[in-house]
């Protein structure tokens, strides 16, 4: 059953991600039959988190967070509250920075109040409403396709938007953190649009709680080196700060 429930979580992670999945691109992804997809599909609806229809399945209370605004992902927030009090601290006057979507970059842009002649540029609907009654803060979004479970914008378009763009400081989300697999997520219309954040940014930092150090997702952005530091929490085991220092990544525990 190890298999079984690991591509299930998979699955479910791309519908808190992408608010829906259709059978016949499962099936092709996972390399089983359709058959056996809707049977994945059948189990995730009898624990109340999808909601079947023809063809896929959509997220069952994907309607009410866009209504309430709200995330899907309301996991470990202690943590994430305490990486964005860390995270908010490299922040400065004058910047032009990039928030990403997600729920720990939501938190810091809580926390970003005070500054001056600071330009923020996100793709996530959440975090402008967030941003845009602070005064001292000239602020920009991408256009590009919605996504309801994470409030944001994806795609081609979200990514266009950084042509010709500088950017001081990036704060980049991500799903998993693997020295064999690097930066991982759920879907695979977010890898370009995260190239592009990167690409257009002086320093990259990556803001994630430390579940996901050791986790793989579904689509591959590549290796660790692309970010210039990790912030997580501090219950990131010795092992993983090992090995972090051994592969010459730097890290920063944000104290709880």
């Amino acid at each position: 059953m190890g298999f079984v429930n690991q591509r299930r979580e998979k699955i479910l992670d791309m519908i808190y991600e992408d608010g829906q999945v259709k059978v016949a691109a499962l099936s092709r992804i996972f390399k089983v039959t359709e058959v056996t997809i809707r049977q994945d599909l059948e189990k995730l609806e009898e624990q109340g988190l999808v909601t079947r229809e023809h063809g896929g399945a959509v997220l069952s209370n994907a309607r009410s967070n866009v209504i309430d605004f709200q995330l899907v992902n309301q996991r470990n927030m202690e943590a994430k509250i305490a990486i964005a009090t860390e995270a908010v601290k490299y922040i400065n006057d004058g910047d032009t920075i990039i928030l990403d979507s997600g729920s720990t970059t939501t938190e810091i842009a809580k926390l970003i109040t005070g500054f001056h002649n600071l330009r923020v540029i996100t793709n996530a609907l959440n975090i402008a409403m967030i941003l845009g009654r602070e005064s001292g803060i000239d602020l920009n979004m991408t256009g590009g396709e919605f996504k309801s479970p994470t409030l944001s914008l994806t795609g081609e378009k979200a990514a266009q938007y950084f042509d010709n763009i500088h950017a001081d400081k990036l704060f980049l989300a991500t799903a998993g953190i693997n020295l064999k697999t690097g930066l991982t997520y759920p879907s695979m219309s977010d890898l370009v649009v995260k190239k592009a954040m990167i690409d257009t940014s002086d320093t990259v930092y990556l803001v994630a709680d430390s579940t996901k150090i050791g986790k793989s997702s579904f689509a591959s952005l590549g290796a660790l080196s692309l970010v210039d530091y990790i912030i997580t929490d501090a219950d990131i085991s010795q092992d993983d700060m090992k090995k972090f220092a051994d592969y010459d990544i730097k890290y920063i525990i944000a104290k709880q």
